[in-house]
């Protein structure tokens, strides 16, 4: 989008909009990559919370190489802008085959993730051709719950043996999501987590190796891990995170950064008042900010900038309802119709998805404007 059509400053974007801080992001990609190169680890920078190619490349210092999505359209997307070593971190299902072919032959390097017998089934029915391999990772699931085949169940060794024996698979290695940092309260916890995730991904290996199946790849993902590693991390081959680039209210609570390292906000503004319910009316509704986080953290879930008595208790589709924590009556004096407020996201990747056009700014002023791709 050309200069005339750019807004001058963060006073001037419509609103409500996403807001980027083009200094924070850049600070925090490179974090992430010293932390790798420390420990000696391939970052494999997640594309789920934002979906651009300006940070595609940023996360990749450059390179546009070794990155993971969560759909296909994000896979296809950074393909087509020359991204390459793409891995599909999603479980395998039949209806994706076509499109999954598709990159595996328009890529030098596209790997798929599998978590149980039907996602290896559909490989073993639509074997690639001119000598392509389906390059495969293997979910395991920590107990927290989530994708992945359960680390300590038979089927770990028994999806392994065939994925690895068979010719057209070429077998990668390991991927634990690590969800039980998510429980954490503090960097301490996280690293702990760490730990236990690393020493079962290290248990795995040894019961993969008496078993003679070569398993090149130990794989981390998720924001937190990869935010406060534990030393003995250095042991893997991989981390896998995202939302680090953006970080968010959540992740502050929970250890993995501090307030001052979250690089996105949600601008909005007054667009009324009802002082008979103590409350003002907000044009971000949740089409703009997203739901998530509202019910389980109802005065965290809004963190508004400069003002830490508001919160968010209401909305509808394009309109919020604010009051205060305290329930302290409002100042609408200092609160008028048509002024402009800041939100720190509870969860960014939830908030960002709502956005069509990311606004990037230093400092005060704006200096890009960024297009995710959007769908699945």
């Amino acid at each position: 989008m050309d200069d005339e059509q750019m807004p001058a400053t963060i006073s001037d974007v419509p609103t409500p909009s996403f807001l980027v801080d083009l200094d924070k992001v850049k600070k925090n990609a490179q974090k992430m990559t010293d932390t790798c190169e420390r420990l000696g680890v391939q970052l494999r920078p997640h594309m789920k919370t934002h979906k651009t190619v300006e940070l595609g490349t940023l996360m990749t210092n450059g390179t546009n190489r070794t990155i993971e999505v969560s759909t296909l359209d994000e896979a296809e997307f950074y393909a087509k802008n020359g991204f390459d070593d793409i891995l599909y971190a999603h479980p395998l299902i039949a209806a994706r085959t076509e499109r999954c072919k598709n990159l595996a032959y328009k890529l030098e390097s596209f790997h798929v993730m599998i978590e149980n017998s039907h996602g290896l089934d559909v490989l073993l029915k639509s074997p690639l051709t001119d000598g392509k391999k389906w390059s495969v990772f293997l979910e395991v699931d920590d107990g927290s719950g989530r994708t992945g085949v359960p680390w300590d169940s038979d089927d770990v060794i028994s999806l392994a043996t065939m994925a690895s024996q068979t010719p057209y698979i070429d077998f990668k290695g390991l991927y634990l999501y690590n969800g039980n940092t998510y429980k954490a309260n503090c960097k301490e916890e996280i690293e702990d987590a760490n730990k236990k995730g690393t020493d079962l991904l290290k248990n795995l290996y040894k019961r993969l190796t008496d078993n003679k199946i070569e398993c090149r790849t130990l794989a981390i993902g998720n924001t937190p891990s990869c935010s406060r590693p534990h030393e003995s991390m250095n042991v893997l081959t991989e981390f896998h995170p995202g939302n680090y680039i953006f970080y968010d209210v959540q992740q502050s609570t929970i250890g993995s950064c501090s307030r001052d390292e979250i690089a996105c906000r949600l601008t909005t503004r007054v667009i009324g008042h009802k002082p008979s319910h103590n409350i003002f009316l907000i044009d971000c509704g949740f089409l703009a900010l997203s739901y998530d986080g509202m019910a389980d953290n109802p005065d965290d879930f809004s963190s508004f900038q400069d003002n830490p008595d508001l919160k968010i208790i209401g909305f509808s589709q394009e309109i919020g309802k604010v009051t205060t924590k305290s329930g302290e009556k409002l100042n609408y004096d200092r609160y008028p119709i048509g002024s402009q407020l800041f939100i720190s996201p509870w969860h960014s990747c939830a908030t960002a998805c709502q956005h069509t056009v990311f606004y990037v700014h230093s400092g005060n002023k704006i200096v890009d404007m960024w297009r995710p791709t959007k769908g699945w």
